[in-house]
């Protein structure tokens, strides 16, 4: 098995890295990473217009954000990723920032995620669960996540195949049940042609960040960039063909659900399970055996997605502490798996304690996935205001680096890319704070948004700063 040597392994020494990721698994990969089951009932809930959504989001952000991803993944394919490039266009600094920030959303993020793990289990299987028990169970998830990251990478990827392969199945399953709905009982929404065209208003505006969201991960393959066997050839090879089917199926899957439920009973926590149970039991006589093996499938994809994340994130951050950009118990590396197991302990424990404050301060369901999705998408996405420049910034400063993808157009087509790229996070950025979470409270959103993510900025420059200054004091003492 072709391998390459990693510095910073434990006592100093050497570790191989393993080439598991071929482009298949990478395939795999990306689309259980960004193909999201958990944010379709939210782009459903903006009616017919989100396909409209999707088309020119997919024309103006997707394509160009495939583009960006795919010249610095096959430019600079080193492990770390978006930190690596960063770090190479701005400084180590705004590297480390970007660095945690990336990795400290998916902690954030994981919570929302079982919270909506759990809402498909109440509806599907008509279950009432205490938020106590609901915290405890999205708690126990949590740590899940991080016992399977801890594995090896040639054991844990089965996890994100598997999930992107189900994740594929269930939402072109609902897509087609959605047609087969429409054939024998019409659809629940008008899909004329105007009813396609956007809207620009408060209630489209409101979940239109849902959209580029769903969007977002292409880079994530590329922290793990040790672990794949031809980055150069085929990282623009993946962004290709997983980005035609992502778009592909995420249409189809919101339109499986506006086929069969108005877009006003449209549940942005279950509508994928709601729509399901209706047309099982409306076209297949319920069918509960294979509604109930749809719905595990449904809630595993919750989980490999998660997985998928965790390994990119904590891979990314890894980078970091090998470099000593931050702690080194970020880039401590288990001496039997080979993998940044603190900070995966460390990633669970930020999210268990981001689940208790979160269901202490309002045990609402869909106000504790709305304001915790909110708050990870905000801290997630800032990472990205550096990463798309970068692309830029570095064309100017290694001009004859290699790079097996160039945008097309020249400069031109790389300075269109970067500028469209750039405005759709800003717009999404914007609009998740200017859009609290229904039945929230604008003050107690704007505070838990807004500082947690001055507080998470904080913190990075924090861990960079301190390791900075110890290692200036190791040299000198050296």
């Amino acid at each position: 098995m072709a391998t390459e040597l990693q510095q910073g392994a434990p006592g100093g020494a050497l570790a191989e890295k393993p080439k598991v990721f071929g482009l298949f698994s990478m395939v795999l990969f990306s689309v259980s990473a960004i193909l999201v089951a958990d944010t379709v009932g939210s782009s459903a809930a903006m009616g017919v217009q989100g396909l409209g959504f999707w088309i020119i989001l997919g024309l103006l952000f997707f394509i160009p954000y495939g583009f960006v991803t795919a010249e610095l993944g096959s430019a600079w394919p080193d492990e770390g990723g978006i930190y690596v490039w960063v770090k190479t266009a701005f400084g180590p600094g705004w590297g480390t920032v970007t660095s945690w920030m990336y990795w400290v959303n998916v902690a954030l993020w994981a919570p929302s995620v079982f919270v909506l793990f759990l809402g498909a289990i109440e509806v599907a299987w008509g279950v009432d669960i205490a938020p106590l028990w609901e915290a405890v169970i999205v708690i126990a998830m949590v740590w899940a996540i991080v016992l399977v990251g801890i594995l090896p990478l040639e054991w844990s990827k089965f996890v994100p195949n598997l999930s992107a392969a189900l994740k594929v199945i269930v939402l072109v399953g609902l897509g087609a049940l959605g047609v087969a709905y429409v054939v024998k009982n019409g659809a629940a929404n008008s899909f004329a042609l105007g009813d396609w065209i956007p809207q620009w208003n408060t209630d489209s505006l409101s979940f239109l960040p849902i959209i580029i969201y769903s969007y977002m991960g292409f880079e994530l393959m590329s922290s793990a960039g040790g672990n794949i066997k031809n980055p150069r050839r085929d990282v623009p090879k993946m962004i290709i063909v997983a980005g035609a089917a992502i778009l592909a199926v995420y249409m189809f899957a919101t339109f499986g659900i506006l086929a069969s439920i108005k877009t006003e009973d449209v549940s942005i926590v279950t509508g994928i399970v709601d729509a399901l149970k209706l047309m099982f039991d409306e076209m297949l006589g319920g069918a509960s055996w294979l509604f109930n093996i749809a719905v595990v499938a449904l809630l595993f994809t919750f989980f490999g997605n998660m997985v998928t994340w965790s390994i990119g994130a904590n891979q990314t951050i890894s980078a970091t502490g090998l470099d000593d950009t931050a702690p080194g118990v970020f880039g401590h590396v288990n001496k039997h798996f080979g993998t940044p197991d603190y900070a995966f302990v460390l990633m669970g424990l930020i999210a268990t304690g981001i689940t208790i404050l979160a269901y202490v301060l309002d045990p609402n369901q869909t106000s504790v996935f709305w304001t915790l999705f909110a708050l990870s998408s905000i801290v997630f996405l800032i990472p990205y205001l550096l990463m798309f420049p970068a692309l830029l910034v570095l064309r100017h400063k290694y001009p004859d680096q290699p790079r097996p993808y160039v945008i097309p157009g020249g400069k031109t087509g790389a300075w269109i890319a970067t500028i469209l790229c750039e405005a759709g996070i800003v717009l999404t950025l914007f609009l998740f704070f200017y859009f609290p979470a229904e039945g929230v409270a604008k003050a107690t959103f704007w505070i838990i948004t807004g500082g947690g993510t001055v507080i998470s900025l904080l913190i990075g420059w924090w861990l960079y700063w301190n390791s900075s200054r110890r290692a200036g004091g190791a040299k000198r003492a050296a």
